[in-house]
C-alpha cells in the first residue's frame, strides 16, 4: 500500500478496443447488442432454475453459479468498455484496482465451476447408483464454496501484488479494461514477482481444472462407449456435448492471453480477452439450453404461469 502512495499516476486512460474513428459507432452497438443479450439470456436461466423445482439437481445448480458468474464479470467488463467507444474512457487507480480484482475474482471462479460440472456429469454418467451421495447437497454446497474460495485468493494474490508497483509516467492502458499485463507494461518498477504470481495463479488455476475435466471426460467417453443402446449413448452425449464446447471455448482463450510467448503483441491480446469476458457469457446459456430438454419444459412451464397470472 505504501508504494501506490509514492505512484505519480492516478488516473489511467483506457484506450478501448480500436482507434480507428469509423469503427467505434458500429461496435459500440454491437458490444451493446452482446451485452443485453448476456444480461438476458443469463438471468433468465437464474430466473428458470429458482422457479422450476425439477431443476434443483446438482447439474442445474452449478449452472445457476456458471450464470450469475457470467452475469458478474460481463459487468465488470462491458459497460466500462462501451464508454471508450463514444469518449475519452478516464479510470482512477482505486477503480482500475477494484475492476481487475473483480475481474480476476469471477474469472477463477467459472475455472472452477466447469471443473464441477465435469466431475457432476462423471458422477452421473459413471456412478448412476451413487449419485445422490457422491452429488449431495451437503457436497455441492462445499464445492461451491471452494470455487469462491480460490476466486477469492487468486484475485487477491494479483491486487496485493499489484499495489505495491509503482507508475510513473505512463497512464495509457492499451486494453479496453484494467488488465495484468497492460498494466505491467507501465510499471516503472520491476514486475518479476507480479509475473512469477501470474505463473503460479494462473497455470494452477488452468492447469488444475483442465487435468481435472480431461479426465473426467476421458473417463465418461470409455464409460459411453460401454454403452449398448445408441439411445442411450446419443442421450449420453447429448448431455456431455454442450459442456465440452464451453470448456474448449474458455479454456482456449485463457491459455492463449496469460500463457503466451511474449511476441503476441497487445492487440492480439484484446481480441483473444473478448471470447472470454464478452462472447463466453453471451453464448454459455444459449449453450447450455438449445439441446436441453429439461430447460426447454422450465421455459413453457414458466411462460405459460406468466401468461394466466
Amino acid at each position: 500500500m505504501a508504494s501506490e502512495n509514492v505512484s505519480s499516476v492516478k488516473e489511467f486512460i483506457l484506450l478501448g478496443l480500436t482507434q480507428k474513428p469509423e469503427l467505434q459507432i458500429p461496435l459500440f452497438f454491437l458490444f451493446l447488442a452482446i451485452y443485453v443479450v448476456s444480461m438476458v439470456g443469463n438471468l433468465g436461466m437464474i430466473v428458470l432454475i429458482v422457479l422450476n423445482p425439477h431443476l434443483h439437481t446438482p447439474m442445474y445448480y452449478f449452472l445457476f453459479n456458471l450464470s450469475f458468474t457470467d452475469l458478474c464479470y460481463s459487468s465488470v467488463i462491458t459497460p466500462k468498455m462501451l464508454v471508450s467507444f463514444v469518449k475519452l474512457n478516464t479510470i482512477s487507480h482505486a477503480e482500475c484496482m477494484t475492476q481487475l480484482f473483480f475481474f480476476a475474482f469471477f474469472v477463477i471462479d467459472e475455472c472452477y465451476i466447469l471443473t464441477a460440472m465435469a466431475y457432476d456429469r462423471y458422477a452421473a454418467i459413471c456412478k448412476p447408483l451413487l449419485y445422490q451421495v457422491t452429488m449431495s447437497y451437503q457436497v455441492c454446497h462445499l464445492m461451491t464454496t471452494g470455487v469462491y474460495v480460490m476466486g477469492f485468493v487468486g484475485a487477491m494474490a494479483h491486487i496485493v501484488c499489484m499495489l505495491n508497483l509503482t507508475f510513473c509516467d505512463g497512464n495509457i492502458i492499451n486494453h479496453y479494461m484494467c488488465d495484468i499485463p497492460p498494466l505491467l507494461k507501465l510499471s516503472c518498477t520491476s514486475t518479476y514477482i507480479n509475473e512469477l504470481v501470474v505463473y503460479i495463479v494462473v497455470g494452477v488455476n488452468v492447469t488444475v481444472p483442465s487435468l481435472t475435466i480431461f479426465i473426467s471426460y476421458t473417463l465418461i467417453l470409455s464409460n459411453i462407449l460401454g454403452i449398448r443402446s445408441a439411445e442411450g449413448r446419443s442421450k449420453a452425449f447429448s448431455t456431455c456435448g454442450s459442456h465440452v464446447i464451453a470448456v474448449s471455448f474458455f479454456f482456449g482463450a485463457i491459455i492463449f492471453m496469460y500463457l503466451k510467448p511474449s511476441s503476441v503483441s497487445g492487440d492480439e491480446d484484446k481480441v483473444s480477452s473478448i471470447f472470454y469476458t464478452i462472447v463466453g457469457p453471451m453464448l454459455n446459456p444459449f449453450i447450455y439450453s438449445i439441446r436441453n430438454k429439461d430447460v426447454h419444459i422450465a421455459l413453457r412451464k414458466t411462460l405459460k404461469k406468466s401468461m394466466f397470472a
